[in-house]
Formats: structure tokens, sequence, C-alpha cells
């Protein structure tokens, strides 16, 4: 499979959570299935050991996910805070109001840290791509599951 070329952004501290699974990865789960499939394999044949086989693949999968956090943090482009512009960029914490609903506040994240119960949303997602480049005071309309919403910037830090 061919990994994009694209940066990654995140923050500094989203960087520092796939470097701590990745170093997880490389010193507590990698030498433990290693072992594992050690002694499952010292266990019999490999081509009837359920077990090795189900570690086989297991192991894959470890390999693979430290090749896509390898792969974000090689193409990592930090979020860096900048100056409040009063406009909506990456790294903004972003305060929007439906309809005279209750205010809610949202940090424009890369998509690596998304996670909308947390108030942050990533700038590929439909209300994080509508809110780019917006300011305070304006209204937007986001194609959301929901259908369209639209919102009013209130504040922008």
């Amino acid at each position: 499979m061919e990994m994009s070329t694209e940066p990654v952004y995140m923050t500094e501290k989203g960087r520092q959570k796939i470097q701590d699974q990745l170093d997880h990865l490389y010193n507590v789960v990698r030498p433990e299935y290693a072992e594992l499939l050690h002694e499952a394999r010292e266990g019999g044949d490999s081509i009837d050991n359920t077990e090795y086989i189900y570690l086989v693949e297991e192991m894959a999968s470890i390999e693979a996910w430290i090749r896509e956090l390898e792969h974000m943090l090689d193409h990592a482009e930090l979020i860096q805070p900048g100056a409040p512009t009063g406009q909506v960029q990456l790294g903004s914490t972003v305060l929007i109001q439906e309809n005279g609903g209750v205010p809610e506040s949202y940090t424009i994240v890369g998509s690596t840290e998304a996670n909308p119960e947390e108030g942050l949303i990533s700038n590929k997602s439909p209300l994080g791509r509508t809110l780019l480049n917006h300011r305070v005071g304006e209204d937007v309309t986001a194609d959301t599951p929901d259908g369209k919403l639209t919102f009013r910037i209130i504040a922008v830090t």
C-alpha cells in the first residue's frame, strides 16, 4: 500500500503522543510478540499451529501500525500557535453558535489528532473545512452528516 506524501498536520502534543505510541510499540509490544512467536514456533509444526498463525498475523498488524506511525512522524508538519488574527486557522480554538443554541468550542487540528468528543475537529472534516479562513462575526454553513447547519463564529483564539 502506497502512503500519501501530503503533510500530516499536528500539534506538538499530538506529535509527542504518536512518538510515545511508537516507543511503546518498539520497546514493549514488538518484543513481547517476538517472544510469543518464538515460543509458539517451538511448540510444534507451524502449519498446524493455530497460535503461531494467529501471532504471525498479529505481528504483521503491529508492523503495519509501526510503519503508519513512522510515516505520520516523517511527514509531520507542526501547527504553530500564532498571534490571534481573528481568522480561523489550523490550531485556532473557535467558539461557534448554531441558531441561538448553546455555544460550542472546537480546536482545529490535523486529522491524526481529531477527537470531536474532546472538542478537537479535523481541518478536513466538514465543519473544520468550513470554518477555516473565516472571521469572528461571520456566519458559515457546513454540510454535515446531519444536513446543512449554519453557525456564527463568536470568538477565535
